[in-house]
Order: structure tokens, then sequence, then C-alpha cells
């Protein structure tokens, strides 16, 4: 695991977006920063309020976007058609 106090400010901001999105898989953050899905779950534990961080774990626990083996060969990309609009 890539220790958490060496990301910066600004990849702690976009691993816990990534985390958030239903879309974006926990293999995409691993790609990405090097933290495995549970490595995210302890840096959301730490970097969040409890309350904020139950709600989170119960959206993930049952999404099947979350992880590319249980996904829809339907989703093929990491984030909603509603989201990034210029």
């Amino acid at each position: 695991m890539k220790s958490i106090k060496h990301f910066s400010a600004e990849d702690l901001c976009r691993v816990i977006e990534m985390a958030w999105e239903d879309r974006t898989p926990f293999e995409a953050i691993e790609y990405q920063f090097g933290l495995t899905e549970s490595d995210t779950i302890n840096l959301m534990r730490t970097h969040m309020q409890p309350g904020s961080f139950r709600l989170w774990r119960e959206r993930v626990t049952e999404r099947k976007t979350k992880h590319l083996k249980l996904r829809s060969s339907d989703v093929s990309r990491a984030y909603s058609s509603r989201q990034y609009k210029v």
C-alpha cells in the first residue's frame, strides 16, 4: 500500500471523489493510486465523519459497478453521462 502520508491533498480528494462515484470501480483506484479496496476503505474511514462513512459503506457494499468482475458489460465508462457537463 502506498502510504496515505505520501498523497498530496489533491490526490486524497481525488481518491475520495472516485470512491464516492458509483461507476468508478475499486480497480480504477488501485490502478491510479495503488490502493486496494481495503486500503480505500481504510482511507475513507480515516478521512470521513463516522456517519458519512457508514452511509458510503452501505452504498458501495451493494454496488456491482464498484467491482469490475460484477459489473454489467453495459457499463463502459467510469462516470455517469450526467457528470462533467461543459
